[in-house]
């Protein structure tokens, strides 16, 4: 049985929202009233209207709910499988802020919370290096003469060590930002007919930040390892058999929890050479082992990578090719044996350079420093993240500040004995760095009973996938989508070094239309 059967026949019915517009549908609406704001550490200096703080503590509340699944033991916990799905280069304003303008799903929060308000904020204003203010708005506005889907024709927002606080300090249209209007567009529920479902029915986290203001690499190493070795850009290791340091992967094998990494064209895990070439599989395996009930406790899940079959939201890809593949591995979960006992974790690595209100906060972290350019507690912009679960409670918000690490912190909790919340002793072996150390724990909002009735239409129409950025540019000169750094490590053979072979598993060209 092949995916998209094995997908639409598998027994768990879907339901009520269904994906309506199109982008050419834009809003009218400047934004939500003032949203409550982050930490501040060095917020971006451009914007004109500034957020009002909110009754929220300044990071989020910490305290873990009374009825959250933390308060019991981790081997009662009735979570047994955790998929976590890391996509690629979108802010949190930029992908999930029309939350704050959906007044059907805040008060139906505000029915079931009480007091209910995301942190999201589309009316954002910044200032070009022109000294002209820009405010953000609708991709099909901002980019009405181009492809609102990929915004070719426009440079891939920056989102690098240098230009990541060019951003921070000066803004989104600054000086050394590496932006132009692109990164000042933002999406609305109907454009991303998959994931708006997702954020509507689980647990937004509205204070997840990436784990460190830079770009790809290093917060996927984050993600794996609760470091980046010092590396501030998407390099691979120079000598021997890649990165060194331990990932939470080798912690998992020594507890005897079983892991396993699934890839569409490129694996992250080959960063750290052949030794993680055991728990590395296709992506065509996940969906047999959704459809045999054989899923590891533990699953990442990784999008393609590669321009011809790219499903990562990354620009220049299509976005509606990225919302069928989110759409399909989270299918292929919640109609697997394991939905019962699963957790499902959506999250992007960082915010790719596109506009967004909260300042950053500051982690702690093995090299964190005073010298800006080499601190390494400096968290990145937010990303969007949404935990779906039977056990999250439905339309909810988790206001507590997270980065990647926070994942990790949910693992070493149920599988590596760590303690709920806290850095526990010196003497502790279950983390990694002093970054997962002391992270708050993913999994505070989920509750003890389950919501059984999933109420999301798994097989949601999503538009086709435009054609590749080709063409000419106003100025006439030929243009191209820039490589992924993915695909420049592939070019200078970074992969073969390591051990690998890769190439597009067989159903990684599927999402592409």
């Amino acid at each position: 049985m092949d995916r998209r059967t094995f997908l639409r026949q598998a027994g768990l019915a879907g339901g009520a929202l269904v994906a309506g517009g199109v982008l050419g549908a834009c809003s009218d609406d400047d934004g939500a009233s003032a949203p409550p704001s982050s930490t501040t550490t060095r917020p971006p200096k451009s914007t004109t209207r500034q957020p009002e703080v909110s009754a929220y503590h300044p990071t989020g509340p910490t305290i873990v709910p009374a009825d959250s699944i933390l308060n019991g033991p981790a081997s009662s916990s009735p979570i047994d499988h955790v998929v976590v799905m890391m996509m690629e280069n979108r802010s949190f304003d930029h992908w999930l802020g029309w939350l704050s303008t959906d007044d059907a799903w805040l008060e139906a929060g505000k029915r079931a919370y009480g007091e209910f308000a995301i942190a999201g904020y589309l009316g954002q204003r910044y200032v070009d290096t022109a000294g002209k203010g820009v405010i953000t708005d609708h991709m099909s506005t901002v980019l009405a003469d181009g492809n609102p889907w990929r915004g070719c024709g426009h440079p891939d927002p920056g989102h690098g060590w240098v230009s990541g606080r060019a951003q921070r300090d000066g803004g989104f249209l600054a000086e050394g930002s590496g932006n132009d209007i692109f990164a000042l567009g933002y999406y609305l529920g109907d454009d991303l007919p998959f994931t708006s479902q997702l954020a509507r029915r689980f647990s937004v986290c509205d204070h997840h930040f990436s784990s460190v203001l830079g770009p790809t690499y290093p917060n996927r190493e984050y993600l794996h390892s609760a470091q980046s070795g010092g590396n501030k850009s998407n390099d691979f290791a120079t000598s021997g058999d890649g990165f060194a340091w331990d990932t939470i992967w080798e912690r998992l094998a020594a507890a005897g929890v079983d892991a396993r990494y699934f890839y569409s064209d490129l694996p992250v895990t080959a960063l750290w050479g052949s030794r993680l070439g055991g728990i590395t599989s296709s992506v065509d395996d996940y969906f047999s082992r959704c459809e045999d009930g054989t899923l590891p406790a533990v699953s990442f899940v990784d999008p393609g990578f590669l321009e011809e079959t790219r499903t990562d939201n990354h620009p220049h890809g299509d976005i509606r090719s990225g919302e069928a593949f989110v759409r399909d591995v989270f299918a292929a979960f919640a109609r697997s044996p394991h939905w019962e006992s699963g957790l499902f974790v959506l999250t992007y690595d960082e915010w790719g350079g596109f506009f967004d209100h909260a300042a950053l906060p500051h982690f702690q972290d093995d090299r964190a420093s005073d010298d800006d350019a080499e601190d390494f507690g400096q968290a990145g912009f937010r990303v969007p993240t949404v935990v779906a679960s039977p056990f999250a409670q439905p339309g909810s918000l988790d206001h507590r500040l997270y980065d990647h690490t926070s994942v990790l912190r949910f693992l070493e909790w149920r599988f590596l004995g760590a303690p709920p919340e806290g850095p526990g002793t010196e003497s502790d072996t279950w983390f990694l760095t002093q970054r997962d150390r002391h992270a708050l724990n993913l999994g505070a909002t989920l509750v003890t009973t389950p919501t059984k009735d999933l109420d999301i239409d798994l097989d949601v129409d999503i538009a086709a996938a435009s054609a590749p950025c080709r063409g000419p540019v106003a100025e006439g000169a030929a243009w191209t989508a820039d490589p992924h750094s993915f695909e420049i490590a592939l070019h200078q053979g970074h992969f073969e070094r390591m051990g690998y072979a890769p190439r597009p598993t067989t159903m990684a060209g599927q999402w592409r239309f």
